[in-house]
């Protein structure tokens, strides 16, 4: 238990409330049953899970001095270095602002962009996206819009064109600005961009006194054997504790109760009876089965291609969803709504074979009518990750990613289009159209960005990749 002592060492500097004795009667005085309790371990760990690996990447990105309301922002398009979320794109320059709103709301502005696409995703901690600012939602033109936190009550001041609320006290604001590789010098473009990207608190924006800063700045470490055993608990106390929790999920989270869940509630082993915490070892191992079950299950199959549902999205749109939300968390967090864009994923060739450039080298030829369908502004490019780590790849010509905007791609005389993934070059004359490939498994994922309509209903499905034994 040497573990969980050091996190309870931790956890009692934030939170303030004292934990009832002996987890096992409910509040009637009726012993809660060992079924009773897994079965609301296993309830309560899904709905916990996305929120876990939500703060998990906060720790990482936003916990240190001076890292929140601050914007980071990436000077390269991503490549095999960057591992701190799996699945990243090639595209778009990321723009990372972590937001404590306790204090007050927090102000960002952008300047207009006319040329390019631009947009900046508003994620809770429950991992619901809700609020977009760019291209698609505002247009074009310069934006200034407040984010605040559930404990303000104000309106929108003059000169704040949007006014976002959160159900949570920590937003994730996550721009993403295109980058054009066919234009020389557009990288130092969308660097001077960023740095007209502004985060300041509602109070420097009015010029007025700041109100106290929050106390205890303390927050639990995250540690993963621990966030996989009952001492999740603790993790989904804290986070609780800094958010409201939706009308329709009250009854919910008061059953939890039941095992020692509630909103800065202390977690601490030796409250419960060890049957009680045997079974709610066994229910959070039924959730991580569970889980990654639905993390495999998520999208329909076409082609060879994962079609991928609705997966993330606004509370409306998700409402009721937990195991879908937590299977997204399961395969990565901050992914966009499906109008925002679009992935379509492959693992294996049309034949349904895995793909694997050690063997096999491949290619995927799209139709003058096939192209990926984008709307006004958008764009499309297709992705390369190895397996199992779902990283980007070292090549010897540097690209990690292709598509509308690569450099010298070749279409045929009739509009069509055909892209060769594999390990080795496919020859002169081909390689403008060349996505090197590991030597073994890889995936790969087709982002559209705007999807037009059509893209959406039904789903777009990409022609399927068809292998030959690598020369």
């Amino acid at each position: 238990m040497k573990e969980r002592g050091r996190f309870l060492r931790r956890l009692p500097l934030l939170l303030i409330v004292s934990l009832v004795p002996l987890f096992g009667c409910s509040s009637s005085d009726r012993a809660l049953t060992a079924e009773e309790a897994r079965s609301l371990a296993r309830e309560a760990y899904i709905f916990a899970f996305p929120m876990m690996e939500n703060y998990k990447t906060m720790q990482a990105q936003a916990l240190l001095p001076g890292r929140f309301n601050v914007f980071t922002h990436s000077t390269r398009l991503q490549d095999p270095s960057y591992t701190d979320i799996v699945r990243p794109n090639n595209d778009t320059l990321y723009s990372t602002l972590w937001l404590d709103l306790r204090a007050e709301p927090m102000v960002i502005s952008a300047p207009a962009v006319e040329d390019r696409y631009v947009s900046f995703q508003l994620v809770d901690m429950y991992t619901y996206n809700f609020g977009y600012v760019g291209t698609r939602t505002t247009g074009r033109g310069a934006r200034t819009f407040l984010v605040a936190g559930p404990n303000w009550q104000g309106e929108k001041p003059n000169g704040v064109d949007d006014l976002f609320r959160s159900e949570g006290d920590f937003v994730l604001c996550l721009g993403r600005t295109l980058v054009d590789g066919t234009v020389e010098g557009d990288l130092e473009t969308v660097l001077a961009l960023q740095r007209n990207y502004v985060a300041r608190p509602l109070s420097a924006f009015l010029d007025q006194a700041a109100p106290e800063a929050p106390s205890g700045d303390i927050f639990p470490l995250y540690v993963k054997d621990l966030a996989e055993s009952a001492s999740f608990i603790g993790y989904f106390n804290f986070l609780l504790a800094n958010l409201v929790v939706d009308p329709s999920e009250e009854e919910l989270i008061e059953s939890f109760g039941a095992i020692g869940i509630a909103p800065g509630l202390l977690f601490d082993e030796r409250n419960y009876d060890e049957a009680i915490l045997a079974a709610v070892e066994e229910g959070i191992a039924q959730a991580l089965d569970e889980i990654a079950h639905s993390a495999a299950s998520l999208s329909e199959s076409r082609n060879g291609w994962n079609l991928a549902k609705r997966i993330f999205g606004s509370r409306e749109q998700l409402q009721g969803e937990y195991l879908v939300r937590a299977g997204a968390a399961y395969v990565g967090l901050y992914g966009n709504d499906l109008e925002e864009a679009y992935y379509p994923s492959a693992n294996t060739a049309i034949d349904g074979e895995p793909l694997d450039a050690s063997a096999n080298a491949y290619e995927i030829s799209f139709g003058a009518d096939e192209l990926p369908p984008v709307g006004e502004g958008g764009f499309w490019s297709l992705t390369l990750y190895d397996l199992p780590d779902q990283f980007l790849v070292a090549n010897a010509i540097g690209r990690y990613s292709i598509g509308d905007r690569t450099p010298g791609l070749v279409f045929g005389p009739d509009g069509s289009l055909t892209l060769y993934i594999q390990k080795d070059t496919p020859g002169a004359g081909r390689e403008s159209n060349w996505l090197p490939a590991p030597d073994g498994p890889f995936s790969l994922t087709l982002r559209i960005y705007l999807p037009d309509e059509e893209a959406l209903d039904p789903l777009y499905a990409p022609p399927g990749l068809t292998g030959r034994t690598a020369p």
